[in-house]
């Protein structure tokens, strides 16, 4: 039996590969750490008008997320109350009503029985429709155009749990007075891994980059992008709440065009750049722009303008969902432009993407050994070197090339997955936090 309470130590930065593998943790992070925490559901641009939905996923538990009449967005478990059969199998539409395939049982918009086949032979009439509905996300958070659901009721409101976060998502979320949309179509692939690896990764891991990654570049371009000398890079990482942002520093607010950057990019960008300025700032212009997550498997790279979920597929699999977003004001040109290079980078045959999914599948495939499954993670790097509001990046941060943001993935995920409530995981890390020293002027800048 696997000690749930030695799997996790965020104080020392060691970590139980087990937490990877075994199935009986797997079976209890969905309930304590999916069950427990906001998801991902949807964006405004992916529900248009009445009536349209999308199928998606909590956690393993299929749900449709769909437009109401009064324009809000409602969710609920995509299961008929019969026999446990999808009522829509369908990826995304518009529809009026969801009608089971197996006995007919129809629900409307709301997720609401209303029509049984031969209800009143069937049933004599002792059917209560009310009672038989599709089980309802019972809370739904609309923040900029993202929707998020949870099952707990326990769980803070969505701005309480994204806590500083929030400065980071906005940086991408609140960054056009147009506001985003999602381009249209979802890409998805299978990785077999656990979603664990992806989502701290992507919540500030810029250690790997220069090794892992060095090969796209050298193949497809002669500039430097990646194979830089890493010890002249400045940036800052930022890990609270569970959630990660981590990237370099850019030393003027529109980067001229490369390998990541097209020339429509580069031309709209000028274009924006007194908007985007006043709407999030010249400090996230300059350091917010590389690897996030909001905890647990929400993901995005901003200079990609690529956004993910790392479904869970058991401990062992992934399945990952991809957008690309643009500026709702965005030329044709300029969409075209970000999908192809979304494609070319973070895709299922991306030249990035296949490096993090190769690294991944092989930690996987190490870990079926029972051996390598006795091991100890390090999760150390920059221990005791963490500040607070370092140049003018609010909470919890350290070096570019640090770990502050995976300890406080896992940190939050062991909390959650041991049943803490989530009073005493705040007062616990308002605690932690408060004992990290504020930031020295002359560090602010980021890399020493």
């Amino acid at each position: 039996m696997v000690d749930l309470n030695e799997l996790v130590d965020s104080d020392r930065g060691r970590v139980d590969p087990r937490i990877y593998t075994d199935p009986g943790v797997y079976e209890r992070e969905l309930e304590f750490v999916f069950g427990r925490s906001w998801l991902f559901l949807a964006h405004d641009s992916q529900l248009p008008k009445t009536g349209s939905f999308i199928q998606t996923y909590m956690a393993e538990d299929p749900v449709l997320v769909v437009r109401q009449r009064d324009g809000s967005v409602k969710a609920f478990l995509n299961q008929c109350r019969h026999r446990g059969m999808r009522i829509c199998r369908a990826d995304a539409g518009v529809s009026k009503t969801f009608t089971c395939t197996y006995h007919g049982w129809a629900y409307d918009l709301e997720g609401n029985l209303i029509n049984v086949p031969l209800e009143d032979r069937a049933y004599k009439g002792n059917l209560d429709r009310e009672a038989w509905g599709a089980l309802k996300v019972p809370r739904i958070a609309n923040y900029r155009g993202f929707y998020f659901g949870t099952w707990s009721d326990e769980t803070p409101d969505f701005e309480d749990y994204l806590g500083d976060m929030a400065f980071y998502f906005d940086a991408v979320a609140d960054r056009f007075d147009s506001g985003l949309e999602f381009t249209a179509g979802t890409t998805k692939w299978v990785i077999d891994c656990n979603w664990k690896f992806a989502a701290e990764q992507f919540g500030g891991d810029m250690y790997h980059t220069s090794i892992s990654h060095a090969s796209g570049p050298i193949a497809l371009t002669d500039q430097q992008v990646v194979r830089g000398d890493p010890n002249l890079v400045q940036g800052r990482q930022f890990g609270g709440d569970g959630h990660g942002s981590g990237g370099y520093i850019y030393p003027e607010r529109n980067m001229p065009p490369n390998f990541f950057r097209g020339q429509q990019e580069h031309e709209f960008t000028e274009d924006h750049l007194d908007e985007i300025e006043a709407r999030i700032g010249d400090t996230r212009m300059k350091k917010v722009n590389n690897h996030n997550t909001i905890f647990p498997n929400f993901s995005w790279l901003g200079f990609l303008w690529t956004m993910r979920v790392w479904h869970p597929r058991g401990p062992n699999q992934i399945e990952v969902w991809t957008w690309s977003f643009v500026p709702k004001d965005a030329t044709e040109a300029l969409k075209r432009e970000i999908r192809e290079k979304a494609q070319r980078t973070f895709s299922p045959a991306g030249v990035f993407e296949t490096d993090d999914g190769e690294n991944w599948t092989e930690v996987q495939q190490v870990l079926h050994g029972f051996k390598a499954r006795q091991n100890t993670f390090h999760v150390g790097m920059g221990l005791g070197h963490e500040e607070r509001n370092a140049g003018g990046l609010p909470g919890v941060t350290n070096d570019v090339f640090s770990e502050v943001a995976s300890r406080g993935f896992y940190r939050r995920w062991h909390d959650l997955l041991v049943g803490k409530s989530w009073k005493q995981i705040q007062k616990e890390e308002a605690a932690r936090v408060s004992a990290i020293p504020e930031s020295q002027p002359e560090l602010a800048e980021g890399a020493r």
